[in-house]
């Protein structure tokens, strides 16, 4: 119901603006680039906080795409270098790879090998823990995607209810039909804050959840693969 009033509240003060600035506009060129229309003075300081908010998610979404992926969490030479000093039985070796190797794949591994002296079990436990420890890290390092693809409309909000403030305060301070040029401000700022709101939050919403589902599919995967080697040094009980 508000966002309908805020609507039909916008559209009412188009209409005053169409209908007053007929006349004072003919003939004017317009003088507004893109740069002005949406950066500055475009949304206004709003607009340019949700613009920089934007930049940021950019960031995180390029960050993201670098280094949650199979060769970072489960990287082909990681698994083969540790099966191959398992075959070998250099167990030392192994502990002081998966030490040094920041790989996910090494985490569990290195999480199971420690302890070893208490049997499969508890090795199964470690890997367990382990690997639901570095999955939660993973979700709460996407989780910065999710709460700005939500905070951003609610700041467009915030902005277009601040243009339509402006708009009506031209329009009563005018007493009457204020001018054109009056109302252009304060209406830009209402439309230009909702389009950059919606421009950060669908991108930042839709990388969070493809992030997640990768997130998921990647440790199961590793835990798998972490289960194989560890059943090629101790076989499971029974």
């Amino acid at each position: 119901m508000q966002a309908k009033r805020l609507l039909f509240g916008l559209a009412a003060a188009a209409a005053v603006l169409a209908a007053g600035g007929e006349s004072a506009l003919a003939g004017e060129p317009a003088t507004r680039n893109l740069f002005e229309q949406f950066v500055w003075p475009g949304g206004g300081v709003i607009g340019i906080l949700i613009i920089v908010i934007d930049v940021a998610s950019i960031a995180l979404i390029i960050e993201h795409f670098m280094t949650v992926r199979r060769a970072v969490i489960l990287p082909v030479a990681s698994r083969e270098r540790i099966r191959k000093l398992f075959d070998e039985k250099q167990y030392r070796q192994v502990l002081d790879f998966t030490a040094t190797d920041p790989s996910f794949l090494s985490a569990v591994v290195q999480a199971a090998l420690a302890e070893a002296s208490h049997g499969y079990s508890a090795m199964e436990r470690a890997m367990e823990e382990a690997t639901e420890e570095r999955t939660t890290r993973l979700l709460r390092k996407i989780e910065v995607l999710n709460i700005i693809g939500n905070v951003a409309p609610m700041l467009g909000l915030l902005g277009t209810v601040l243009g339509m403030i402006l708009a009506f305060n031209e329009i009563v301070s005018a007493r009457g039909i204020p001018s054109p040029v009056q109302l252009a401000d304060s209406i830009g700022i209402a439309l230009v804050t909702t389009f950059w709101g919606l421009i950060v939050a669908v991108p930042a919403l839709a990388v969070y959840s493809f992030m997640r589902n990768r997130i998921d599919g990647l440790s199961a995967e590793t835990a798998l693969a972490a289960q194989e080697l560890i059943g090629m040094v101790c076989p499971q009980e029974g």
